[in-house]
């Protein structure tokens, strides 16, 4: 993907109501390879579950592509009312997560599901529920209230309750594949853990203890299951947000409740794929480590070696191309100021000295991180803005020349107040970060304000040739007030910054 900084990426973890026959399963997955542009990850199969976990990942296109001819493949080889297993189910294709992983925002993954979801119900003729942060509804949002009742209970549910009606398609059930759930979210962790005994019970009663609708842990759905070929009884989990509930705390909640009813824990695993930071959180809490982080993981360091993007742009840039140009540089900007304010916030947050700060910086964290996303996406809606611009002027057709200027106008306004909103984030971390790290902050201010300044001038030269004065005018009170609150900004920060590098 030469001239991308990081391309647009979207991981899919679709759950398949077969687990047992390893055909279906393989004639599946080759729908998905046969798509260009995505990469298969992952492949899990659990005969007691009578389910299989699929992970790819790739562009937003050929993702959404690969789920749509999985699918089909599934309402074709898998007929639910044959289907047995420990795990709740109403589809052959059960539920498709999306999942943000680069250059990509929530928002934009709304927008995919809704699309894909369209498509199945339309050309599959399967009904089809939102949710997660795809949801239109929020009883919707917890994908258990859309499967009560599952395959069976759904079939004349759907028909009768208005409750039930889905998202997409008609209200009647595939008569063998069943419905499907498509939505998103972030990361999600499978997570099970093995108990010493073959007595269901203690697993449903510990299940409900742990996870959230029980009282338990806020980012935890657990439900227990009985392990045949193990000859023992599960607590299987998945932790929706590692971040703020993190496995070892799962782990440890599960452990002492087994211990309430005599019962060990005889091993625990992770099914699928598992962000790397979720593990370096249980290194630190077992094993009591200070400081620890991905930078010192030796396979970190050697993916950098392979991670060319930077370079490439670069020579983009400097290629003579009228694309990428001062916009996307200028969104770039963004993208490391808001990355330095990041490394600051993580180099504060844990610290004994700042732990009144901590709350407050995770917040801002939040805040920080999802604008270098978005950043990152501008960096590459501004290209594409100036080619339509491009395109339209080759046209001769005023319309087109009109609305592709109009874009290329507010592609960089985002721009622009993003960076001081991104500012506006700096000077708090100024006031209360890492003194150690403060002229970091300095720095990431001032690739804000160039975030700013250059933003401004491509807006300008955009406005220059539009005939909607209204338009024109609207756009040119939004940069002025962008570019005072940035000065203002500027100055505070850059006191601050100064008054305690001197100490």
């Amino acid at each position: 993907m030469k001239g991308e900084i990081m391309a647009n990426l979207i991981e899919c973890v679709p759950n398949f109501s077969e687990g047992r026959r390893e055909d279906v399963v393989k004639s599946i997955v080759a729908e998905i390879q046969k798509v260009e542009d995505v990469v298969l990850l992952d492949k899990e199969m659990d005969p007691d579950h009578n389910r299989s976990v699929i992970t790819f990942a790739g562009p937003p296109g050929p993702v959404k592509e690969a789920a749509f001819a999985a699918t089909k493949r599934a309402s074709e080889l898998i007929d639910l009312n044959k289907h047995t297993g420990e795990h709740p189910r109403m589809g052959a294709t059960d539920v498709i997560p999306l999942v943000p992983i680069s250059g990509i925002t929530v928002h934009d993954c709304v927008g995919h599901a809704e699309q894909l979801g369209k498509r199945i119900a339309e050309e599959l003729k399967i009904p089809v529920y939102l949710y997660e942060e795809a949801a239109r509804r929020e009883d919707r949002r917890d994908l258990a209230v859309i499967r009560a009742g599952q395959f069976e209970g759904l079939r004349d549910a759907i028909e009768t309750e208005s409750s039930r009606k889905p998202d997409f398609g008609e209200a009647k059930i595939h008569p063998t594949a069943g419905a499907t759930a498509v939505g998103v979210r972030m990361p999600l962790i499978a997570y099970n853990v093995n108990l010493g005994t073959t007595r269901l019970p203690i697993a449903k009663s510990i299940a409900k203890a742990v996870r959230f609708r029980g009282g338990g842990l806020r980012f935890v759905k657990a439900l227990g299951f009985e392990v045949k070929e193990r000859n023992c009884v599960q607590v299987s989990m998945n932790l929706t947000n590692y971040e703020k509930t993190p496995i070892f705390r799962t782990f440890d909640m599960v452990r002492r409740e087994a211990e309430r009813y005599g019962v060990p824990v005889t091993g625990s695993e992770i099914v699928g794929l598992v962000p790397i930071e979720a593990l370096i959180d249980c290194a630190e809490y077992y094993l009591k480590l200070e400081n620890f982080g991905a930078h010192q993981i030796l396979e970190t360091k050697l993916s950098q070696l392979e991670r060319k993007g930077i370079e490439e742009y670069v020579d983009e840039v400097a290629s003579g191309t009228p694309t990428p140009g001062g916009g996307s540089v200028a969104a770039l900007s963004g993208v490391f100021g808001v990355a330095l304010i990041g490394m600051v916030c993580r180099g504060t947050i844990g610290k004994r000295k700042f732990h009144e700060y901590g709350e407050e910086l995770k917040g801002v964290l939040e805040k920080v991180d999802r604008l270098q996303k978005e950043f990152l996406n501008l960096v590459k809606e501004d290209s594409q803005a100036f080619q339509e611009v491009l395109v339209a002027y080759k046209s001769g057709d005023d319309d087109k020349k009109e609305n592709s200027l109009k874009r290329a106008a507010l592609v960089p306004l985002e721009v622009a107040e993003k960076a001081v909103e991104g500012m506006g984030l700096a000077k708090v971390v100024a006031e209360i970060g890492n003194p150690n790290a403060i002229t970091d902050v300095g720095c990431g201010v001032l690739q804000l304000v160039a975030a700013v300044k250059g933003a401004i001038y491509n807006v300008r030269v955009n406005l220059l040739s539009l005939k909607d004065e209204g338009f024109k005018k609207e756009k040119s009170l939004r940069i002025e007030e962008a570019r005072a609150t940035m000065e203002a900004l500027s100055l505070e920060i850059e006191h601050i910054v100064e008054s305690r590098v001197e100490g």
